[in-house]
């Protein structure tokens, strides 16, 4: 049996479908796998360095487009290396490919809540509504990562819910407690703490509230006088300059890999709100790290979180995250139930369980 997949999204700075992807892989290389499996990775414009061994052959297509990649040279090339199944871990597959196919779904918000997605472009608005709902209806097995948004799927495509299999994602295995404090004060240092800080992770989005939980912080830094919040993520939610301009403030629009479990054990808090996720990793990856959650009782986020956050209920009341980052911080009986109930929640999570769960369905294939 021959594995097509599409692995465009290993290339660059690898965030989201790319980290899942990346995860997975290295699982199934770890695996005993049947003499007759094959794999083949296709890319678009280069072959990134990914430490995996030769049982993935990696083919480089060379394209400068992400839709001709997608929809015409991916095709063609799986077509030609004659693969049982393309598996596509981003959504969409190629619109004209006639063979077997299997797909992740993360989310569907760009279905269900249009308004809160970032649209690339005026094509995407377009053409990624229409083009998922082609490929989850084409696909002969669809994956997700939570059971609210396998939910969503057999609910807003209306598929059968046999072929949708909700595969819980998991943190790569670095995610863990540092007791070197040598080592967290040099990452605080890097990135200007002066003593302790909250934290937030993500692309910035509407649906992800920052100008209120910014605004909350505000308004407590005078109760909190030794916190800053360092805010991580690309704003995509068009929060002014005038916003983030506080001198407890501070905001990157990327850092590296390296830094994030670190940054997580360096911080007091962690906090993610949001209307809709498909998952919600950073809770996961920062109970992973020993550091609470403040979070939303809302979508996918309680499978992951459990009983171990503190919950918002009203992500647009300002009081209500005040008193719970005040709480979080100052709260030492409370922290100390939520670092350790968050730990053995986050150990509950496994990519090796994952990554078996979705070989074992694509081997079904016929």
């Amino acid at each position: 049996m021959i594995i097509g997949i599409d692995s465009h999204n290993l290339e660059g700075k690898r965030t989201g479908v790319g980290r899942v992807l990346i995860n997975i892989l290295r699982q199934w290389d770890s695996f005993d796998l049947p003499n007759n499996l094959e794999f083949i990775l296709y890319f678009k414009n280069e072959i990134p360095d990914l430490d995996l061994s030769n049982r993935f052959e990696k083919r480089l297509l060379n394209s400068k487009s992400n839709a001709l990649f997608i929809h015409c040279f991916l095709p063609q090339a799986a077509k030609k290396d004659k693969v049982d199944v393309l598996f596509c871990p981003g959504y969409i597959a190629p619109i004209f490919y006639s063979g077997k196919i299997a797909l992740i779904i993360h989310d569907i918000i760009y279905q269900v809540h249009p308004e809160w997605y970032n649209w690339p472009s005026v094509w995407d608005r377009i053409l990624l509504k229409r083009v998922s709902k082609i490929s989850v209806k084409k696909a002969q097995v669809i994956f997700t990562p939570s059971e609210f948004t396998r939910q969503e799927v057999i609910k807003h495509y209306q598929v059968s819910s046999d072929k949708v299999i909700a595969t819980l994602w998991s943190t790569e295995n670095d995610f863990k407690q540092i007791n070197d404090q040598n080592k967290l004060e040099e990452i605080k240092k890097k990135y200007q703490i002066k003593d302790k800080f909250i934290f937030y992770i993500g692309l910035i989005f509407t649906r992800r509230h920052l100008p209120e939980v910014i605004k909350a912080f505000k308004n407590i830094s005078n109760k909190i006088p030794d916190y800053q919040f360092l805010i991580v993520g690309a704003n995509h939610a068009n929060i002014s300059e005038e916003e983030f301009d506080h001198k407890k403030i501070i905001h990157q629009e990327y850092l590296p890999g390296k830094d994030l479990v670190e940054l997580y054990n360096a911080a007091d808090l962690t906090i993610y709100l949001s209307d809709y996720e498909g998952f919600g990793l950073p809770v996961l990856e920062s109970m992973a790290c020993g550091t609470p959650v403040i979070t939303s009782n809302k979508t996918s986020i309680p499978e992951v979180a459990g009983q171990t956050a503190i919950y918002i209920q009203d992500n647009t009341n300002i009081q209500e995250i005040e008193k719970a980052i005040y709480r979080g911080l100052r709260d030492q009986r409370l922290r100390q139930d939520l670092i350790n109930s968050g730990l053995a929640q986050a150990s509950k999570f496994s990519w090796l369980k994952s990554a078996q769960k979705m070989l074992d369905a694509l081997l079904r294939i016929k």
